[in-house]
């Protein structure tokens, strides 16, 4: 009886990895999707553009899209609570204009960064605030926010004010070469995204303050009754938010030494193709944020492939990315019915 015990053990067990399995595969459906997507789409462009196989063009991802991948992150938070913030763009403008004009009239880099930080902090607890406080949609709060701050930005200047400071130009200017590969760099202000994120992937799945987020997502009521402090939480999730924003606006004019309240026009929308590329549901309560790392990354291969291809018109990456959205979507939505039914 003992060999067919063991044979009974073994199925049982077998069965179970399986299940375990499927379960993962379909839990994480849209963050695998996110992944094979970036790899094929990646592996594609290698062979079809040589060029692309350096290593370097893979690490120019992070050089050109670094700004993005911080909102994204906030935005990412945001809407898992399922709000959403338009302010962004607005407040990357602000940050820009508000450094350079600073820094020309003679203010330290080391007095302005902090200051931004904290305009940015304290832009997007007002924002919580009025959201939480006075039951305002997300929607309408977030978009007073953005044209607020981006008129708050031609106020300060109707032109471009470029940046002359030692400390901006050599942190815009500096490569950080990569020891292990060689003729490949980075700038510093490229590793701010990927710190962040790091950051972020601790703060939403290894404390109380991540799983509060996920549970108002799912229902703000049922969090509340379970004693979770949503609305604290909420408010602090849109300070999060602004914070992301002054930091991907310092990155921002680092990156193009200057300050103009015509940067980042769409940031908002790209930010949220990206989270949604990357599996954050739009109704709130399931979504990660290394899935929009990857939907950021795949953005800046659309754009990368348009620019080795040199005759396609950029909206095509508008194009693109729309479609993917889209796709996501679906995906989303197929798996939503299909967790209703199960």
């Amino acid at each position: 009886m003992a060999p067919q015990t063991n044979l009974i053990t073994s199925g049982v067990q077998t069965r179970g990895a399986a299940q375990r399995i499927k379960r993962f595969v379909f839990n994480n459906a849209p963050l695998l999707t996110t992944i094979t997507i970036f790899v094929v789409a990646y592996f594609l462009a290698g062979r079809v553009y040589p060029a692309m196989q350096k290593p370097q063009v893979f690490f120019n991802l992070f050089i050109n899209n670094g700004s993005l991948l911080i909102v994204s992150i906030g935005m990412t938070l945001v809407i898992i609570t399922g709000g959403i913030d338009l302010s962004v763009g607005g407040v990357i403008a602000l940050t820009s204009v508000a450094s350079a004009s600073l820094l020309q009239n003679g203010a330290s880099p080391f007095v302005v960064m902090p200051l931004m930080l904290v305009m940015g902090i304290v832009f997007g607890l007002v924002l919580g605030l009025i959201i939480h406080f006075f039951k305002v949609q997300p929607f309408i709060v977030t978009l007073m926010g953005m044209y607020f701050a981006r008129g708050l930005a031609y106020i300060i200047s109707l032109s471009a004010i470029p940046i002359e400071n030692s400390v901006y130009k050599s942190l815009a200017l500096t490569p950080i070469t990569i020891p292990i590969i060689p003729n490949a760099y980075v700038y510093i202000y490229a590793f701010v995204g990927p710190i962040l994120l790091i950051a972020a992937i601790y703060l939403s799945f290894f404390t109380r303050f991540g799983r509060t987020i996920f549970a108002i997502g799912n229902n703000e009521q049922s969090a509340r009754l379970m004693g979770l402090p949503a609305g604290r939480t909420k408010i602090a999730v849109y300070t999060f938010s602004g914070f992301c924003s002054a930091l991907a606006g310092i990155v921002w004019s680092i990156a193009l030494l200057s300050g103009y309240g015509q940067y980042a026009p769409t940031m908002e929308l790209d930010a949220i193709a990206a989270v949604v590329i990357g599996g954050t549901m739009l109704t709130g309560g399931a979504g990660n944020v290394i899935g929009t790392a990857f939907g950021v990354l795949i953005t800046g291969t659309i754009i990368s492939i348009l620019q080795f291809n040199g005759t396609l018109s950029s909206w095509w990456t508008r194009i693109v990315v729309g479609v993917l959205t889209l796709i996501f979507i679906g995906i989303q939505s197929f798996l939503y019915r299909r967790g209703k039914r199960s």
